[in-house]
């Protein structure tokens, strides 16, 4: 979403974000389509983030969700192979993630773990006027903004933009005077200080 758009709150947001990422639950699905196919600032942004998405290909199964309709098919496969009946998928589907504050003026979504190398993929959102604590990266931290400014040392980003940390850099001022939303690929051994 670009900043000149007035009519997306937070929630909006982070529902275009989730459905970019397929993380939408399938009630919530059809609503955010008609939004989409009537907000051109909306296909943009979604336009936007298909590089980076396209990027978690690479990234070990066991951190991605696998889609709701593999259930249906694993069920009907092990029926078959046993003659029992399918085992139905579970009526609640798992809740989507839930914003928590982690610093004053710092919120985070976490969107994937994959705890054998130490990575996490989150939704990070700076309120305005936020410094974000000066860091050393244990290993390559990635980031892609989607709304509003940051500064990162020396560097501007605004949305779009993809900034890449080499392990052992340091971030010494991180920073938005605006507020922004960026998605983060980092290691979970970074060191604040």
């Amino acid at each position: 979403m670009n900043s000149k758009s007035s009519d997306h709150d937070r929630e909006h947001l982070d529902l275009v974000f989730l459905y970019v990422l397929q993380a939408l639950p399938s009630s919530e699905i059809p609503v955010v389509e008609a939004h989409i196919s009537s907000c051109a600032d909306c296909r943009h942004e979604i336009e936007t983030l298909r590089p980076i998405i396209g990027s978690f290909v690479s990234w070990p199964t066991d951190v991605l969700r696998s889609p709701v309709s593999l259930w249906g098919l694993l069920a009907q496969r092990i029926a078959e192979e046993t003659g029992e009946e399918p085992v139905l998928a579970p009526s609640q589907l798992p809740a989507k993630p839930e914003w928590e504050e982690a610093a004053p003026g710092i919120s985070c979504k976490l969107l994937a773990t994959d705890t054998e190398k130490n990575r996490v993929s989150m939704l990070i959102q700076l309120a305005p006027g936020t410094d974000y604590p000066p860091h050393h990266h244990a290993e390559v931290e990635e980031l892609y903004m989607l709304h509003g400014e940051l500064m990162i040392d020396d560097k501007k980003l605004y949305p779009g933009d993809y900034i890449r940390a080499e392990a052992d850099s340091v971030d010494h001022r991180v920073w938005s005077e605006s507020g922004c939303t960026c998605v983060l690929l980092t290691s979970t051994k970074d060191v604040m200080f």
